[in-house]
């Protein structure tokens, strides 16, 4: 058996995740008390707690996400797991695929990921970007409504989720006529996304910019299992091809069909979903329906996942 982890980014986040996980293994808070040191406020209070408008803010919602993978991580590495071949990571899940990697360390990444959220959220006015999802629309089809209908704005798909899922963002009134001729230009469905910025398009230049200067002084070592990135489909070794690849990241559209199929060529024959909830086991079982994703998000699932995978929980 060939693992391929993959970690969620935004829209995997509600409160109370990860709670009946957290009350039989001590990692979980353990992994937030650490975040919660390095933000200066008590993240597992706000996941636990809410409000869900506080969580769902960009800012918080990152080291929120990126700190219940590497929870989840830790839990199944204290139940002896089995080990990855490769890892990736949906946009911000890019970034707790590099800290269990060993390529980042943890406090740092939580920091980094406040600071990249509070960037992007930054970048465009509130009111000003959207993003919208077109359900059962082929790539070509939908990269050639955003060209028709742009107007000289910035509008382009940036999430390729499945084959019958992308998402695309730019400025908000081309999102909106995107999404009104939609239908007719042959999706099933369209809608705009309740999301608070127009992500991963070229309107997050002013983001990647302040994000290439932040992670200059970010230490990064080579990572113990390959992590293929958003930005290019590639792994990389080398500190400052990883801080290009994370930069290029913020305004590159999040290429998840290809990356599962890459890591299915070379050779992963199951997926590992480490994180709250089932995105991307749903979303990869539309892209590749024979090659089986399984989700860690509770104690049930995790015994399920360990026993799959040939070791019992502890």
């Amino acid at each position: 058996m060939s693992l391929g982890f993959v970690f969620p980014g935004q829209g995997a986040q509600s409160v109370g995740m990860l709670r009946e996980l957290a009350q039989e293994y001590d990692e979980i808070r353990d992994t937030f008390a650490e975040a919660s040191q390095a933000l200066g406020f008590d993240l597992w209070a706000l996941v636990q707690e809410g409000p869900p408008e506080r969580l769902n803010q960009t800012e918080n919602t990152q080291p929120a996400m990126l700190t219940a993978g590497v929870a989840v991580w830790r839990v199944w590495q204290a139940n002896g797991g089995a080990q990855p071949a490769y890892m990736a990571g949906h946009s911000l899940g890019e970034y707790t695929a590099l800290v269990c990697a060993g390529a980042l360390d943890f406090p740092a990444a939580a920091a980094l990921v406040a600071d990249r959220g509070r960037f992007m959220q930054e970048a465009v006015p509130q009111g000003e970007g959207a993003m919208a999802a077109l359900i059962g629309m082929e790539e070509d089809a939908a990269q050639g409504l955003c060209s028709d209908v742009a107007e000289g704005a910035v509008l382009a798909p940036v999430n390729f989720n499945s084959p019958e899922q992308i998402v695309i963002a730019g400025s908000l009134a081309a999102v909106e006529r995107a999404v009104s001729q939609a239908k007719a230009r042959g999706a099933k469905r369209a809608m705009m996304l309740p999301v608070s910025g127009p992500f991963h398009c070229a309107l997050m230049h002013p983001a990647a910019e302040r994000m290439a200067t932040r992670l200059r002084d970010a230490q990064l070592r080579t990572p113990n299992t390959p992590v293929l990135h958003n930005a290019h489909l590639q792994t990389e070794k080398d500190a400052d091809a990883i801080r290009r690849a994370l930069v290029a990241q913020i305004e590159s559209p999040v290429r998840w069909v290809d990356t599962i199929r890459k890591m299915i060529g070379f050779g992963v024959d199951t997926f590992l979903e480490c994180g709250p909830g089932k995105i991307l086991t749903n979303l990869n079982r539309r892209i590749a329906k024979e090659t089986p994703t399984l989700p860690v998000f509770d104690p049930a699932s995790l015994r399920e996942a360990l026993t799959a995978t040939g070791t019992d929980a502890r």
